[in-house]
């Protein structure tokens, strides 16, 4: 037991505030939370894929009749403008405009370094499939450690920044 004036001078005590200060750096390492993923994901949708669909459809189409005649060409297009604008933030700086909303950041599982080429091509087709899907949107809950379809088969995590 500390004396008095040992913890009045903060003597004592360099342990426990070494425990607390590992402890909090650990966590920063730990996967986000599902709810500010989700928002993410949301923001993303609206900030990036929705000026992308309304180009395609009206400029690079010309309507919503040539896009419904042609879907398969315009969700190529739609989805190839996407990854490769998806890609550049990923491989860039780890963040999406929605992750850095949330202070979200992507990341190598292992060394929480930027993610490689191929794990952004390997997540981003994950990330389709579990859209599509929907037995892999519930992975996460499934998972010990909240990790999604597309952080399993890529080998990422999205930590808090």
């Amino acid at each position: 037991m500390a004396k008095w004036r040992d913890v009045k001078q903060n003597r004592g005590n360099e342990d426990k505030t070494n425990s607390n200060t590992v402890l909090q750096n650990s966590s920063k390492y730990m996967s986000s939370k599902l709810s500010s993923r989700f928002k993410a994901f949301l923001t993303d949708t609206f900030l990036i894929t929705t000026p992308i669909l309304y180009i395609v459809i009206y400029l690079v189409m010309g309507s919503g009749q040539e896009f419904a005649e042609n879907r398969t060409l315009g969700w190529g297009i739609i989805f190839a403008i996407h990854f490769i604008i998806i890609a550049i933030f990923w491989l860039k700086n780890g963040q999406t405009p929605g992750l850095k909303a949330y202070d979200l950041k992507l990341v190598d599982n292992k060394s929480l370094a930027r993610i490689s080429v191929l794990q952004v091509i390997i997540r981003y087709a994950a990330t389709l499939a579990s859209v599509i899907s929907i037995f892999f949107m519930f992975t996460p809950y499934i998972n010990k450690e909240r990790k999604t379809f597309q952080d399993i088969l890529s080998n990422t995590k999205i930590i808090d920044s």
